[in-house]
């Protein structure tokens, strides 16, 4: 498989991603008084802005020229590690806000880290020689901008209520 075939998502998700990590910070700003009040909210943000980094990053090492699958693997894994190590912290945290329904916290928690299974997923395959991965990749990056419209939401208008 060839990652120049890719290209043309790579360039999409590459700006798409960087201007909602820019729509978060904005949306923590407007409302950081209460973000930071709430035990899990910042550590929330954190892993969404995380998660819009690890799109990037993957998606910019994905257009440097003649990258092959094992140096995009790597690149991949190396950063999702990172992104998946801020959304089991906020997994964490929301497990211990009280008075919320438990599914309620594994929803919440399971959407900041769903998502970043397609990355590892992904980059091991990638590692291994097979650019199929790729595939695991771009449902990474899907869940991504599912999880994280979510999360702007909550940070933007939930936190009114």
């Amino acid at each position: 498989m060839n990652l120049a075939d890719w290209s043309e998502l790579f360039v999409a998700t590459a700006g798409a991603a960087a201007a909602l990590a820019g729509l978060i910070i904005v949306a923590m700003s407007v409302n950081i008084e209460t973000i930071v009040s709430e035990p899990s909210l910042p550590s929330r943000a954190g892993a969404t802005i995380a998660s819009l980094i690890l799109v990037v990053v993957v998606t910019i090492a994905g257009l440097i020229p003649e990258i092959g699958s094992g140096a995009m693997g790597w690149v991949t894994l190396a950063f999702s590690l990172v992104a998946l190590g801020f959304a089991l912290d906020s997994a964490i945290r929301l497990a211990r806000v009280p008075g919320q329904l438990e599914l309620a916290r594994l929803v919440k928690g399971a959407v900041m880290i769903v998502p970043l299974i397609g990355f590892v997923t992904g980059a091991v395959i990638l590692i291994s020689g097979d650019g199929a991965g790729m595939y695991y990749v771009a449902a990474g990056i899907l869940l991504v901008f599912v999880s994280s419209v979510l999360n702007a939401w909550v940070l933007l208008v939930e936190v009114r209520r």
